[in-house]
């Protein structure tokens, strides 16, 4: 696997879920556990967008079980007899990334979280993102997750924590390796996250046209291995 590919997927991690947060009235397509939080939040101070936030945990859970038939399936067929799961799967990523990056251009800005063009391209995101997600699980278990950060900063932390008390030569090894992983990862997210900020601050739903081209990237990188 080409190290910058977890790199990448995380940078788009943290883009994806900031730019939806922001333009999406509150809604975390990434993080959808997230969700539970603002939707008490919006149900409590009036605010919109607790449709999508009941919506997003579903979508998300249909979309990585057919994630799993699909890469299942796909390898059943064996080598040479189709494409590769693992780049069909992030072709698909891509094409919704793409179809979200449109509808929330053609769409958007949304006056509401609830209306149904919000909701449209909101769960479009939560779809890409619900993929990405199962990728990680499925085909790139060995890499940091590039999605949620708080399971790498506090793996981070229980290493500094084993180099500071001392631990066998050995150990060290492995643990140097790990933290330059791990926190390349979570650097990665928090650029994607401020990425997504500034573009959103100067250019509104345009930010979203940056994901796909990530994701091109991403693919390309696959092919090229």
């Amino acid at each position: 696997m080409k190290a910058s590919l977890p790199v990448l997927l995380s940078i788009n991690g943290g883009y994806v879920d900031t730019a939806g947060y922001l333009a999406l009235h509150g809604l975390f397509t990434t993080h959808v556990t997230g969700n539970f939080v603002t939707l008490g939040a919006a149900l409590v101070l009036g605010t919109s967008g607790a449709v999508a936030k009941l919506l997003a945990l579903p979508m998300f859970c249909i979309v990585v079980i057919a994630t799993r038939l699909l890469s299942v399936a796909l390898a059943a067929r064996g080598p040479g007899t189709g494409v590769p799961a693992l780049r069909a799967l992030m072709g698909i990523k891509v094409a919704l990334l793409t179809l979200g990056a449109g509808l929330a251009i053609g769409l958007g800005p949304f006056a509401s979280g609830d209306g149904w063009a919000a909701l449209l391209t909101g769960m479009t995101l939560v779809a890409a993102m619900a993929i990405q997600n199962a990728i990680h699980r499925i085909h790139m278990s060995a890499a940091p997750p590039t999605t949620i950060m708080t399971g790498n900063t506090t793996q981070i932390m229980i290493d500094l924590a084993d180099l500071l008390r001392g631990v066998p030569e050995e150990a060290r090894s492995a643990i140097h390796s790990r933290l330059s992983r791990m926190s390349g990862s979570v650097a990665a997210f928090a650029a994607g996250c401020a990425a997504a900020a500034l573009m959103y601050a100067k250019e509104d739903v345009w930010c979203f046209l940056i994901p796909p081209i990530v994701g091109g990237c991403m693919l390309w990188l696959r092919e090229s291995r």
